[in-house]
């Protein structure tokens, strides 16, 4: 492991990753109790040796170094080039849990920054074309505004990717009035799907009224799953079980009179059974 001065780092890959401060607080305790136990990987600037670019997920680690007043961070140098180092750190892992939007945001500044086409980029991640362009499809889609909520760890990537992506395909303004009301307030990705599925089934009323105030609908439907039923009053149950008995026994006595064929002893045997039983039930 190498030491190097936080100055010399490029941090331009950041933007690439999502945040979540709720990991970089137990990482800012951890490093502020027993130092820097994993290294970060960088690979020397092609332009520039004496700086190094961060190529894993040692963003995270960087930030709580700063903020402990640290000077120098350990950093294992690999000897790749710029873009390899990239494309092996999203094909192999060096990035644990990466998610599609991240994926996504990695293969769009790739095309853009080192004009790698779709099969170019499918190759290297040892990736179909349709695979590219799906992540790709994730970025064009999602609106940059709802992009930066879910960079800095206010809305969960998977709850985007399943939810306020298909949102943004069909209603891109509500996806982004939805993701600035739920932004920050630490709705689970179930919860935000339930709002999703709402609007989808929902009339112009009703999602107007979800965009405007997510967490009241929520509310209301856990509310509504709280609340007991009610118990029927036993005298109304009876006298309506009953109104149900004489409309049958109308009906029964008037296919009766209307029969169109003599009943069978067997048949006539089981109607007087089933009266009988009728009369000593009631």
């Amino acid at each position: 492991m190498r030491e190097l001065e936080l100055h010399q780092l490029d941090l331009r890959y950041e933007e690439l990753r999502v945040r979540s401060p709720a990991r970089e607080r137990g990482l800012y305790a951890s490093l502020d109790e027993c130092g820097q136990q994993v290294p970060i990987v960088v690979v020397a600037l092609e332009d520039d040796p004496q700086r190094f670019l961060v190529i894993d997920d040692g963003f995270k680690r960087i930030r709580a170094l700063r903020r402990l007043k640290r000077d120098t961070v350990g950093a294992t140098v690999l000897d790749l080039g710029e873009t390899e180092a990239l494309v092996l750190g999203g094909a192999l892992g060096m990035v644990p849990g990466l998610s599609g939007l991240e994926q996504g945001w990695l293969v769009a500044e790739l095309q853009r920054s080192r004009g790698l086409s779709a099969q170019e980029l499918g190759r290297r991640f040892g990736r179909s074309p349709s695979w590219v362009s799906r992540r790709l499809g994730l970025v064009q889609d999602l609106p940059e505004s709802v992009q930066e909520h879910i960079r800095r760890g206010k809305i969960p990537a998977q709850a985007a990717m399943r939810s306020l992506v298909p949102l943004a395909r069909a209603a891109p303004k509500d996806c982004e009035k939805l993701a600035q009301a739920i932004a920050g307030q630490g709705l689970t990705s179930r919860e935000i799907q339930v709002l999703y599925r709402a609007w989808q089934d929902g009339s112009a009323l009703i999602r107007q009224r979800l965009i405007d105030n997510p967490q009241l609908y929520l509310r209301a439907l856990e509310e509504m799953a709280q609340k007991k039923p009610v118990e029927p009053d036993p005298a109304a149950a009876l006298l309506a079980d009953v109104d149900r008995i004489a409309i049958l026994a109308r009906r029964s006595e008037q296919r009766w009179c209307q029969k169109p064929r003599e009943l069978t002893p067997a048949e006539h045997d089981r109607v007087a059974s089933c009266l009988q039983q009728g009369s000593d039930a009631l």
